[in-house]
């Protein structure tokens, strides 16, 4: 998986710097918060970089907090600036956890790598990532004990209103986790044995855990039920539970549940506000439930979704603020970044903070508003929160991942039809390539391509087995004749219903320009019921569209894409790297 990762990021910085022939490098902070006041110029600099989530309220923080400053005053105490107290001047930018944290692990051991941050603080969603962080450096990168909570929020099942009460009906309790969950999943019937007509199975999603807070924290909560149901007493998960076979096929057996996987939940918000339809239950944290319930996706939640805290336990994410020990960070900058620290945790901020869905982390700050029943949650939080297992353990959670996570059958599914002639099928065949190469080698691949009629090229078989002939098949690739794409999506779909394990993920990911050019002997109506029709088994076919060129037919992928409860992705030049991450993140 850090090969892959390391990939990815290599491949990011090729293309940025492909994009633009100046910049700086990959070491410094790429600020884009703070540059709204001016910086004074005997100021002590410091850059942080934080949560994604923290975006709904870190600039304003930032900002303000420079303007006293640059008034002479000081942010904390409102008091002017004693005679040679230097002014502190904060920039920072969002980033992801765990991608960040391999960031300054690598500015320490790996400096040469693509993937290097050298900030002042560093504010993850949870504190895992700074003991990892110092786990896997060797040294103590951070002081823990000095690491300040700044805004708390559970980790939570967002789900469905009635899907939790049809699950508390059934079974005639309240306390509901992962064993009801399962009784779900296992039941014959599914969904249909507690009350839903249509669609049988569980639709599960989670991010991914080398990137996400919230998929690291879910996946250890996963190995904690896994191994309380195997005769685990203790407090504390060690190495033992972990590397136990039975705890492992536990985890596996809850990663059924999983439809598809993504690599942030950013997008997991986006996608569970379209509905029972997409997704009935998804790992979140406690503020972007409240998000989502107070209107702020850009699609609107047909019901409420509501916090499971699941009765196996759960963890908090304290969004603490690190201040990293290394050469890049002096002791000036030290005391800056303790003054920003003690900024964030004014009652005012924590007030701002607050009105964004997160628990105040001080104690003098009374919870309020969003925090009541109508947002989905409970005052009281969590009543069961699991302890944090030592940073080894974490690693080796982590690490576990590419063995009981939910494996994948992927069909790639590419137009080579006149119309893709030129910029279209050379665009579509690099995110191919990028695709093909970053895929598990535990996952199974297939490819199809189609103009005038659809050819099977290789049939779905181990990654490791046909990586390289389908590399060199995709590369060779010339486009000509017309464009049978509802044939095309018909056939694909068929073929992953015939011939996959349905105890994998089964999709298929479509590059094309979308524009149906043949007989008309197969309708896009008939396509769409062969994904209608997958839909009611327990394990669906997903089908991903990408779309390339300013003519494609976005009305007929987008009516595929709906069918199957995806998005269409734009396949532009400019979003190579998009594509890739959309796809990859998938499985």
């Amino acid at each position: 998986m850090m090969h892959r990762v390391f990939r990815l990021a290599l491949l990011i910085l090729v293309v940025a710097l492909a994009a633009c022939d100046s910049g700086d490098g990959p070491s410094t902070v790429d600020t884009d918060n703070g540059g709204n006041i001016q910086r004074p110029n005997n100021a002590i600099d410091v850059s942080i970089i934080y949560a994604p989530e923290s975006e709904l309220y870190m600039p304003k923080a930032i900002d303000d907090f420079n303007q006293a400053y640059a008034q002479g005053r000081n942010p904390v105490t409102g008091q002017n600036l004693a005679s040679g107290e230097r002014p502190v001047y904060v920039t920072g930018q969002p980033g992801s956890s765990g991608t960040v944290m391999q960031g300054i692990v690598n500015a320490i051991i790996a400096p040469n790598n693509a993937n290097v941050y050298q900030p002042v603080i560093f504010q993850p969603s949870v504190s895992h990532w700074l003991a990892l962080a110092n786990f896997q450096s060797g040294r103590q990168l951070f002081d823990l004990a000095d690491s300040r909570a700044t805004a708390l929020a559970p980790v939570v099942m967002a789900i469905w209103e009635s899907r939790l009460e049809a699950i508390r009906n059934t079974v005639g309790h309240e306390d509901i986790g992962w064993e009801e969950l399962l009784g779900v999943l296992n039941s014959p019937n599914g969904w249909q044995d507690y009350g839903f007509s249509g669609r049988k199975t569980v639709y599960y999603g989670h991010t991914d855990p080398y990137i996400s807070s919230t998929a690291l924290s879910t996946l250890i909560a996963e190995f904690y039920a896994a191994a309380r149901e195997n005769g685990f007493t203790g407090r504390r998960l060690t190495l033992d539970q972990v590397n136990d076979t039975d705890v492992q096929d536990g985890v596996r057996q809850i990663e059924q549940l999983i439809r598809h996987y993504s690599s942030r939940t950013t997008e997991f918000k986006e996608y569970i506000a379209q509905g029972p339809d997409y997704l009935d239950f998804v790992a979140l944290e406690e503020n972007d439930l409240i998000f989502i319930n107070l209107g702020k996706t850009d699609v609107q939640p047909p019901e409420q979704l509501v916090a499971l805290y699941p009765k196996e336990g759960t963890f908090w994410h304290e969004h603490p603020m690190g201040i990293v020990n290394a050469s890049w960070v002096t002791d000036e900058q030290k005391e800056g970044a303790r003054a920003f620290v003690d900024y964030i945790l004014t009652p005012d901020v924590q007030l701002a903070i607050m009105e964004q869905g997160f628990r105040p982390a001080n104690p003098d700050v009374e919870l309020a508003f969003p925090f009541a029943p109508e947002n989905g949650v409970t005052l009281e939080g969590p009543p069961n929160v699991l302890d944090v297992p030592a940073p080894d353990v974490i690693s080796a959670i982590q690490q576990s991942w590419s063995f009981v996570k939910k494996q994948a059958d992927v069909l790639l599914l590419i137009d080579v039809s006149g119309s893709m002639e030129g910029d279209k099928l050379e665009q579509a065949k690099q995110a191919a390539v990028a695709f093909i190469e970053e895929m598990e080698p535990t996952n199974r691949l297939g490819l199809a391509l189609f103009s005038d009629r659809v050819e099977v090229r290789y049939p779905l078989e181990n990654v490791e087995t046909v990586r390289q002939q389908i590399l060199g098949n995709v590369r060779g690739l010339r486009a000509g004749g017309g464009t049978a794409l509802n044939a095309a999506v018909q056939e694909a779909v068929n073929l992953v219903n015939e011939e996959s394990d349905r105890e994998r993920i089964r999709a298929v990911v479509i590059l094309s320009d979308g524009a149906d050019t043949s007989d008309g002997s197969v309708t896009l109506n008939e396509a769409l019921q062969a994904i209608s029709a997958s839909r009611e088994s327990l394990n669906p076919v997903i089908v991903i569209p990408v779309a390339y060129g300013a003519d494609a037919d976005i009305n007929a992928l987008s009516s595929i894409a709906r069918a199957s409860s995806t998005r269409v992705s734009s396949g532009d030049p400019q979003n190579i790297l998009g594509v890739l991450e959309i796809i990859s993140s998938y499985f």
